[in-house]
């Protein structure tokens, strides 16, 4: 047993948790996206690739936030640019969360964020380190959503 597993895991969720979107945003230039803004397009994009609808109650429940709250980031998402709400194929009374095209550029800005970030801490790594690392925080995320 690794008794330091937990404690050091939790140090890097706080220090990453806070930095992520607003490193985002900052990279992104002077017409910068909101911090939560990429909070939000990254959870909708993990709902959509989970096979999920995208819908505010749900948000609410991936970000841990109350549906006011979650209602909120959308609200500012939508106003951004990055997000749509549609018509729900499943049901008709239901919005839905898509991103538009800015939205999946905010999503891709990202996604290079956080690779860079991840070379950056693993690079003097070397390469089976590295690979393993990969793949144990790869399956860690997988049998968190399961």
């Amino acid at each position: 047993m690794h008794d330091d597993g937990g404690p050091a895991l939790f140090r890097l969720v706080r220090f990453w948790s806070r930095r992520w979107p607003r490193g985002v945003a900052q990279e992104a230039g002077p017409d910068a996206a909101l911090p939560q803004n990429v909070l939000v397009v990254d959870a909708v994009d993990t709902l959509r690739r989970e096979g999920a609808e995208a819908t505010v109650g749900e948000l609410a429940r991936r970000l841990g936030l109350d549906h006011s709250g979650a209602s909120r980031m959308v609200t500012a998402a939508e106003q951004g640019g990055y997000l749509e709400r549609r018509r729900s194929p499943s049901d008709g009374r239901r919005s839905v969360l898509a991103l538009t095209p800015d939205g999946r550029a905010l999503l891709g800005a990202s996604l290079r964020w956080q690779q860079a970030r991840f070379a950056e801490l693993v690079g003097h790594w070397d390469e089976p380190d590295r690979t393993a690392f990969a793949r144990y925080l790869s399956r860690l995320a997988r049998e968190v959503r399961a």
